[in-house]
């Protein structure tokens, strides 16, 4: 389980396609503190560490499905990626619940910048039996983007937009989006739960 609350961006160091699987090297400040079947989440998707090198590397691995689903088969050498370490129990939740299970990509479609801080819009496309289960966003709710926990505005049935302060540019990836840019969406798991249990 993750808070949303990302602690850098790493850097992708090599890239390694076996079969259907994507193995990723990637290098941030932590890599030293990871320990083999630790937990990170990568882009909002969790993965397990299946190395920790002393080089400040570690390696994790995403099967065919999580690159369906998600943007990290898009990545390149080089590229950043939101990383986060999964919580610890007795710790504030700064963000909200998030599980690492990437639910969908959203496209952005428009930045704007006001007052110092920056709008990015994004579409997303899910069946309507999928939304009637909760995959949708609310005013004022919580939303995951490669990551990173937001509260949503502007909320409509296949697009929002989410206000990123200078901070979060800075210290996230957000820094490297622009319009076209693919993004993993993980929406908000009370609001599933809520849908499911008012079908019933």
């Amino acid at each position: 389980m993750f808070s949303g609350i990302v602690e850098e961006a790493a850097r992708v160091v090599a890239l390694e396609r076996e079969g259907g699987n994507l193995h990723l090297t990637l290098s941030c400040s932590f890599a030293r503190e990871l320990g083999v079947d630790q937990s990170v989440a990568h882009n909002g998707v969790c993965l397990t560490v299946t190395e920790a090198n002393e080089d400040g590397t570690y390696r994790v691995t995403a099967i065919e499905e999580t690159l369906r689903r998600s943007n990290l088969g898009d990545l390149a050498v080089g590229d950043l990626v939101n990383v986060e370490r999964c919580m610890v129990m007795n710790g504030r939740l700064d963000g909200h619940i998030v599980q690492g299970h990437v639910d969908c990509t959203a496209v952005c479609t428009a930045i704007e910048q006001v007052d110092g801080s920056a709008y990015f819009k994004f579409e997303y496309s899910v069946p309507r039996e999928m939304m009637r289960q909760g995959y949708v966003t609310v005013e004022k709710g919580s939303v995951t983007v490669n990551g990173v926990s937001l509260t949503v505005c502007d909320s409509q049935e296949a697009s929002f937009r989410v206000a990123i302060i200078p901070y979060t540019m800075e210290h996230t990836n957000f820094c490297k989006i622009k319009v076209g840019s693919r993004v993993n969406l993980e929406f908000d798991i009370i609001g599933k739960y809520i849908a499911r249990i008012s079908a019933i």
